[in-house]
Protein backbone atom coordinates (compact mmCIF):
# COMPACT_ATOMS: atom_id res chain seq x y z
CA UNK A 1 0.00 0.00 0.00
CA UNK A 2 1.33 3.43 -0.99
CA UNK A 3 2.20 5.84 1.82
CA UNK A 4 1.98 8.86 -0.46
CA UNK A 5 -0.32 11.78 0.30
CA UNK A 6 -3.60 11.15 -1.52
CA UNK A 7 -4.77 14.11 -3.59
CA UNK A 8 -8.24 15.01 -4.83
CA UNK A 9 -8.61 17.78 -7.42
CA UNK A 10 -11.99 19.52 -7.56
CA UNK A 11 -12.40 21.42 -10.81
CA UNK A 12 -10.33 18.97 -12.82
CA UNK A 13 -11.73 20.07 -16.16
CA UNK A 14 -10.43 23.64 -15.89
CA UNK A 15 -6.96 24.84 -16.86
CA UNK A 16 -5.85 25.09 -13.23
CA UNK A 17 -7.06 21.57 -12.48
CA UNK A 18 -5.42 19.97 -15.47
CA UNK A 19 -2.18 21.83 -14.72
CA UNK A 20 -2.25 20.35 -11.22
CA UNK A 21 -2.48 16.92 -12.84
CA UNK A 22 0.50 17.62 -15.08
CA UNK A 23 2.69 18.81 -12.21
CA UNK A 24 1.65 16.21 -9.66
CA UNK A 25 2.61 13.39 -12.04
CA UNK A 26 6.22 14.13 -11.09
CA UNK A 27 5.72 14.54 -7.34
CA UNK A 28 7.50 11.82 -5.33
CA UNK A 29 5.42 12.22 -2.15
CA UNK A 30 1.89 12.64 -3.50
CA UNK A 31 -0.48 10.82 -5.81
CA UNK A 32 -3.77 11.81 -7.40
CA UNK A 33 -6.49 9.56 -6.01
CA UNK A 34 -9.56 11.40 -7.30
CA UNK A 35 -10.31 13.85 -10.11
CA UNK A 36 -13.61 15.66 -9.60
CA UNK A 37 -15.97 17.75 -11.69
CA UNK A 38 -19.58 18.57 -10.82
CA UNK A 39 -20.34 19.39 -14.46
CA UNK A 40 -18.69 16.31 -16.03
CA UNK A 41 -18.99 13.62 -13.32
CA UNK A 42 -19.22 10.11 -14.74
CA UNK A 43 -17.18 10.88 -17.86
CA UNK A 44 -13.50 10.18 -18.46
CA UNK A 45 -11.05 13.05 -17.97
CA UNK A 46 -9.59 12.17 -21.40
CA UNK A 47 -12.85 13.16 -23.09
CA UNK A 48 -12.03 16.78 -22.39
CA UNK A 49 -8.24 16.42 -22.40
CA UNK A 50 -7.08 13.73 -24.87
CA UNK A 51 -3.43 14.59 -24.14
CA UNK A 52 -3.85 12.71 -20.83
CA UNK A 53 -4.48 9.39 -22.59
CA UNK A 54 -2.34 6.58 -21.06
CA UNK A 55 -1.42 9.01 -18.23
CA UNK A 56 -4.73 9.60 -16.46
CA UNK A 57 -7.77 7.56 -17.50
CA UNK A 58 -10.02 8.14 -14.46
CA UNK A 59 -13.73 8.68 -14.56
CA UNK A 60 -14.51 12.04 -12.97
CA UNK A 61 -16.03 11.86 -9.48
CA UNK A 62 -18.74 14.09 -8.04
CA UNK A 63 -17.96 16.65 -5.32
CA UNK A 64 -19.66 14.63 -2.53
CA UNK A 65 -17.57 15.28 0.62
CA UNK A 66 -18.02 11.80 2.12
CA UNK A 67 -16.82 10.17 -1.13
CA UNK A 68 -13.76 12.43 -1.26
CA UNK A 69 -12.96 11.68 2.38
CA UNK A 70 -12.70 7.98 1.52
CA UNK A 71 -10.25 8.65 -1.28
CA UNK A 72 -8.11 11.62 -0.26
CA UNK A 73 -6.09 13.33 2.45
CA UNK A 74 -5.83 16.73 0.77
CA UNK A 75 -8.14 18.55 -1.64
CA UNK A 76 -7.16 21.16 -4.21
CA UNK A 77 -10.11 23.40 -5.13
CA UNK A 78 -9.59 24.73 -8.67
CA UNK A 79 -13.10 26.13 -8.92
CA UNK A 80 -14.76 29.39 -10.02
CA UNK A 81 -15.45 32.16 -7.51
CA UNK A 82 -18.12 31.41 -4.86
CA UNK A 83 -17.91 27.61 -5.30
CA UNK A 84 -15.04 26.99 -2.88
CA UNK A 85 -16.71 29.06 -0.16
CA UNK A 86 -19.37 26.34 0.01
CA UNK A 87 -17.18 23.27 -0.52
CA UNK A 88 -14.09 24.04 1.56
CA UNK A 89 -15.85 24.07 4.97
CA UNK A 90 -17.44 20.68 4.24
CA UNK A 91 -14.08 19.10 3.42
CA UNK A 92 -12.34 20.75 6.37
CA UNK A 93 -14.99 19.52 8.81
CA UNK A 94 -14.21 15.98 7.67
CA UNK A 95 -10.55 16.43 8.56
CA UNK A 96 -9.25 16.93 5.03
CA UNK A 97 -6.55 19.47 4.25
CA UNK A 98 -7.64 22.07 1.69
CA UNK A 99 -5.77 24.34 -0.73
CA UNK A 100 -8.12 26.72 -2.53
CA UNK A 101 -6.99 28.17 -5.86
CA UNK A 102 -10.01 30.49 -6.18
CA UNK A 103 -10.29 33.91 -4.60
CA UNK A 104 -12.97 32.96 -2.07
CA UNK A 105 -10.77 33.07 1.05
CA UNK A 106 -8.05 35.57 0.10
CA UNK A 107 -9.83 38.74 1.19
CA UNK A 108 -10.36 38.70 4.95
CA UNK A 109 -13.16 41.29 5.09
CA UNK A 110 -16.52 40.05 3.81
CA UNK A 111 -17.71 43.48 2.67
CA UNK A 112 -14.54 44.04 0.65
CA UNK A 113 -14.87 40.65 -1.06
CA UNK A 114 -18.50 41.31 -1.97
CA UNK A 115 -17.67 44.79 -3.27
CA UNK A 116 -15.03 43.51 -5.69
CA UNK A 117 -16.25 40.02 -6.57
CA UNK A 118 -19.98 40.85 -6.67
CA UNK A 119 -20.73 37.54 -4.95
CA UNK A 120 -21.61 36.50 -1.37
CA UNK A 121 -18.54 36.12 0.84
CA UNK A 122 -17.54 33.01 2.76
CA UNK A 123 -18.33 32.95 6.47
CA UNK A 124 -15.97 34.95 8.66
CA UNK A 125 -15.06 31.81 10.61
CA UNK A 126 -13.42 30.23 7.57
CA UNK A 127 -11.95 33.47 6.24
CA UNK A 128 -10.10 33.81 9.55
CA UNK A 129 -8.77 30.26 9.34
CA UNK A 130 -7.47 30.39 5.76
CA UNK A 131 -3.74 31.14 5.52
CA UNK A 132 -2.75 33.36 2.59
CA UNK A 133 -0.21 31.19 0.81
CA UNK A 134 2.33 33.53 -0.73
CA UNK A 135 5.21 31.28 0.27
CA UNK A 136 8.03 33.79 -0.14
CA UNK A 137 6.32 36.25 2.24
CA UNK A 138 4.18 34.08 4.53
CA UNK A 139 5.96 30.73 4.34
CA UNK A 140 6.17 30.38 8.12
CA UNK A 141 2.38 30.65 8.38
CA UNK A 142 1.93 27.99 5.70
CA UNK A 143 4.06 25.40 7.50
CA UNK A 144 1.77 22.98 9.31
CA UNK A 145 -1.43 24.74 8.23
CA UNK A 146 -4.44 22.72 7.11
CA UNK A 147 -6.25 25.38 5.06
CA UNK A 148 -4.45 27.52 2.46
CA UNK A 149 -5.79 30.25 0.21
CA UNK A 150 -3.60 30.28 -2.90
CA UNK A 151 -2.79 33.80 -4.13
CA UNK A 152 -4.05 35.09 -7.45
CA UNK A 153 -1.87 35.20 -10.54
CA UNK A 154 -1.59 38.98 -10.93
CA UNK A 155 -0.98 39.48 -7.18
CA UNK A 156 1.77 36.83 -7.17
CA UNK A 157 3.80 38.53 -9.90
CA UNK A 158 3.15 41.99 -8.48
CA UNK A 159 3.72 41.30 -4.79
CA UNK A 160 6.94 39.37 -5.36
CA UNK A 161 8.17 42.31 -7.40
CA UNK A 162 7.33 44.87 -4.71
CA UNK A 163 7.79 43.16 -1.33
CA UNK A 164 11.54 43.63 -0.74
CA UNK A 165 11.64 47.29 -1.82
CA UNK A 166 8.55 48.16 0.18
CA UNK A 167 9.73 46.38 3.32
CA UNK A 168 13.10 48.12 3.08
CA UNK A 169 11.37 51.51 2.89
CA UNK A 170 12.96 52.35 -0.46
CA UNK A 171 9.75 53.34 -2.26
CA UNK A 172 6.87 55.68 -1.51
CA UNK A 173 3.86 53.34 -1.17
CA UNK A 174 1.50 56.12 -2.30
CA UNK A 175 3.10 56.24 -5.76
CA UNK A 176 2.79 52.60 -6.86
CA UNK A 177 1.46 52.07 -10.40
CA UNK A 178 1.09 48.52 -11.74
CA UNK A 179 0.76 47.83 -15.47
CA UNK A 180 0.07 44.09 -15.85
CA UNK A 181 -0.45 41.89 -18.92
CA UNK A 182 -1.76 38.32 -19.05
CA UNK A 183 -2.15 35.53 -21.53
CA UNK A 184 -5.68 34.43 -22.37
CA UNK A 185 -5.54 31.18 -20.36
CA UNK A 186 -6.05 33.35 -17.27
CA UNK A 187 -9.67 33.74 -18.30
CA UNK A 188 -10.25 29.97 -18.00
CA UNK A 189 -11.61 27.44 -20.47
CA UNK A 190 -15.21 28.64 -20.60
CA UNK A 191 -16.32 30.08 -23.93
CA UNK A 192 -16.72 33.86 -24.09
CA UNK A 193 -16.72 36.10 -27.13
CA UNK A 194 -13.97 38.37 -25.83
CA UNK A 195 -11.48 35.47 -25.79
CA UNK A 196 -12.25 33.90 -29.17
CA UNK A 197 -9.39 33.76 -31.66
CA UNK A 198 -10.80 36.45 -34.00
CA UNK A 199 -11.26 38.78 -31.04
CA UNK A 200 -7.79 38.27 -29.51
CA UNK A 201 -5.51 37.62 -32.48
CA UNK A 202 -3.51 40.72 -33.43
CA UNK A 203 -5.16 42.51 -30.52
CA UNK A 204 -4.07 43.99 -27.20
CA UNK A 205 -6.55 45.52 -24.77
CA UNK A 206 -6.97 46.84 -21.26
CA UNK A 207 -9.84 45.57 -19.13
CA UNK A 208 -11.41 46.02 -15.69
CA UNK A 209 -9.59 49.34 -15.27
CA UNK A 210 -9.69 50.29 -11.57
CA UNK A 211 -12.18 47.44 -11.02
CA UNK A 212 -10.14 44.23 -11.09
CA UNK A 213 -10.92 41.87 -8.22
CA UNK A 214 -7.21 41.38 -7.51
CA UNK A 215 -6.77 45.01 -6.42
CA UNK A 216 -7.86 44.46 -2.77
CA UNK A 217 -5.67 41.35 -2.54
CA UNK A 218 -2.61 43.32 -3.66
CA UNK A 219 -3.43 46.20 -1.32
CA UNK A 220 -4.06 43.84 1.61
CA UNK A 221 -0.57 42.33 1.42
CA UNK A 222 1.23 45.59 0.64
CA UNK A 223 -0.51 47.25 3.60
CA UNK A 224 0.61 44.38 5.82
CA UNK A 225 4.21 44.73 4.64
CA UNK A 226 4.21 48.53 4.95
CA UNK A 227 2.32 48.51 8.30
CA UNK A 228 0.13 51.27 6.86
CA UNK A 229 -2.70 51.49 4.35
CA UNK A 230 -1.48 51.20 0.76
CA UNK A 231 -3.55 51.93 -2.33
CA UNK A 232 -2.34 51.25 -5.86
CA UNK A 233 -3.23 52.07 -9.44
CA UNK A 234 -3.62 48.72 -11.18
CA UNK A 235 -4.41 48.19 -14.86
CA UNK A 236 -4.70 44.77 -16.46
CA UNK A 237 -4.33 43.89 -20.15
CA UNK A 238 -4.97 40.83 -22.29
CA UNK A 239 -2.32 39.92 -24.84
CA UNK A 240 -2.67 37.30 -27.60
CA UNK A 241 -0.58 34.58 -26.00
CA UNK A 242 -1.60 31.47 -24.09
CA UNK A 243 0.51 31.63 -20.92
CA UNK A 244 2.30 34.24 -18.91
CA UNK A 245 1.99 37.39 -16.86
CA UNK A 246 4.29 40.39 -17.09
CA UNK A 247 3.84 42.99 -14.36
CA UNK A 248 5.60 46.29 -14.91
CA UNK A 249 5.61 48.28 -11.67
CA UNK A 250 6.51 51.93 -11.14
CA UNK A 251 7.14 53.79 -7.86
CA UNK A 252 8.95 56.86 -6.59
CA UNK A 253 12.14 56.26 -4.65
CA UNK A 254 12.49 57.69 -1.14
CA UNK A 255 16.29 57.59 -1.30
CA UNK A 256 19.02 57.15 -3.86
CA UNK A 257 19.73 53.55 -4.74
CA UNK A 258 21.57 51.79 -7.55
CA UNK A 259 20.43 48.79 -9.52
CA UNK A 260 23.33 46.81 -8.04
CA UNK A 261 22.08 47.65 -4.53
CA UNK A 262 18.56 46.57 -5.48
CA UNK A 263 19.82 43.25 -6.78
CA UNK A 264 21.69 42.69 -3.52
CA UNK A 265 18.57 43.58 -1.50
CA UNK A 266 16.29 41.26 -3.49
CA UNK A 267 18.75 38.37 -3.48
CA UNK A 268 19.04 38.69 0.29
CA UNK A 269 15.25 38.89 0.79
CA UNK A 270 14.63 35.80 -1.35
CA UNK A 271 17.62 33.80 -0.13
CA UNK A 272 16.59 30.18 0.27
CA UNK A 273 13.46 30.68 -1.84
CA UNK A 274 14.15 28.56 -4.92
CA UNK A 275 11.54 30.02 -7.26
CA UNK A 276 12.43 33.73 -7.33
CA UNK A 277 15.26 34.57 -9.71
CA UNK A 278 16.75 38.06 -9.83
CA UNK A 279 18.06 39.13 -13.23
CA UNK A 280 21.56 40.62 -13.65
CA UNK A 281 21.88 44.38 -13.89
CA UNK A 282 20.63 45.81 -17.19
CA UNK A 283 18.62 42.71 -18.17
CA UNK A 284 14.89 42.18 -17.89
CA UNK A 285 12.78 39.01 -17.85
CA UNK A 286 10.28 37.86 -20.46
CA UNK A 287 7.29 35.55 -20.06
CA UNK A 288 8.74 32.86 -22.32
CA UNK A 289 11.70 32.53 -19.94
CA UNK A 290 9.45 31.13 -17.18
CA UNK A 291 6.86 29.26 -19.29
CA UNK A 292 5.82 25.91 -17.85
CA UNK A 293 7.80 26.53 -14.65
CA UNK A 294 7.21 27.75 -11.10
CA UNK A 295 9.74 30.57 -11.38
CA UNK A 296 9.19 34.27 -10.89
CA UNK A 297 11.89 36.31 -12.62
CA UNK A 298 12.45 39.94 -11.58
CA UNK A 299 14.49 42.78 -13.10
CA UNK A 300 14.93 46.48 -12.28
CA UNK A 301 15.69 49.86 -13.77
CA UNK A 302 16.39 52.98 -11.72
CA UNK A 303 15.74 56.37 -13.34
CA UNK A 304 17.95 58.88 -11.52
CA UNK A 305 16.38 61.69 -13.54
CA UNK A 306 12.82 61.12 -12.28
CA UNK A 307 13.81 59.38 -9.01
CA UNK A 308 11.59 56.45 -9.93
CA UNK A 309 12.09 52.70 -10.07
CA UNK A 310 10.71 50.31 -12.68
CA UNK A 311 10.31 46.67 -11.62
CA UNK A 312 9.58 43.95 -14.18
CA UNK A 313 8.22 40.67 -12.79
CA UNK A 314 7.14 37.66 -14.86
CA UNK A 315 5.47 34.33 -14.08
CA UNK A 316 3.58 31.56 -15.83
CA UNK A 317 0.02 32.33 -14.74
CA UNK A 318 -0.99 28.66 -14.68
CA UNK A 319 2.05 27.48 -12.69
CA UNK A 320 3.50 30.06 -10.27
CA UNK A 321 0.20 31.93 -10.61
CA UNK A 322 -1.95 28.88 -9.81
CA UNK A 323 -1.14 25.15 -9.78
CA UNK A 324 2.61 25.31 -9.15
CA UNK A 325 2.25 27.70 -6.25
CA UNK A 326 -0.51 25.49 -4.83
CA UNK A 327 1.89 22.52 -4.84
CA UNK A 328 4.60 24.72 -3.34
CA UNK A 329 2.11 25.49 -0.55
CA UNK A 330 1.37 21.78 -0.14
CA UNK A 331 5.10 21.09 0.24
CA UNK A 332 5.47 23.66 3.00
CA UNK A 333 2.24 22.51 4.64
CA UNK A 334 3.53 18.95 4.78
CA UNK A 335 7.06 19.82 5.92
CA UNK A 336 8.71 18.84 2.62
CA UNK A 337 11.31 20.79 0.69
CA UNK A 338 9.63 23.74 -1.00
CA UNK A 339 10.68 22.69 -4.50
CA UNK A 340 9.72 19.00 -4.25
CA UNK A 341 8.15 17.89 -7.52
CA UNK A 342 8.51 21.37 -9.03
CA UNK A 343 12.03 21.32 -10.42
CA UNK A 344 10.97 22.02 -13.98
CA UNK A 345 13.19 23.91 -16.40
CA UNK A 346 11.09 26.49 -18.31
CA UNK A 347 9.87 25.38 -21.74
CA UNK A 348 11.82 27.34 -24.35
CA UNK A 349 11.24 28.47 -27.03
Amino acid sequence: MSNKLRIAIVGSTGYGGVELMRLLQAHPNAEISSVISSSSAGTKITEGYPHLQHIREEVLDDVTPELIKQKADLVFLATPASVASKLAPEYLKLGLKVIDLSGDFRIKEQAVYEQWYKKPAASQEWLDQAVFGLCEVYGQNVQGASFISNPGCYPTATLLGLAPALQAGLIDPNTIIIDAKSGVSGAGRGAATAYHYPEMNENFKAYKINKHQHIPEIEMVLSDIAKAEVKVSFTTHLVPMTRGILSTIYASLKEEVTEAQLIELYESYYEGRPFVRIRPEGTYPATKEVAGSNYCDIGFAVDSRTKRITIVSVIDNLVKGAAGQAIQNMNLMMGWNEDTGLQFVPVYP
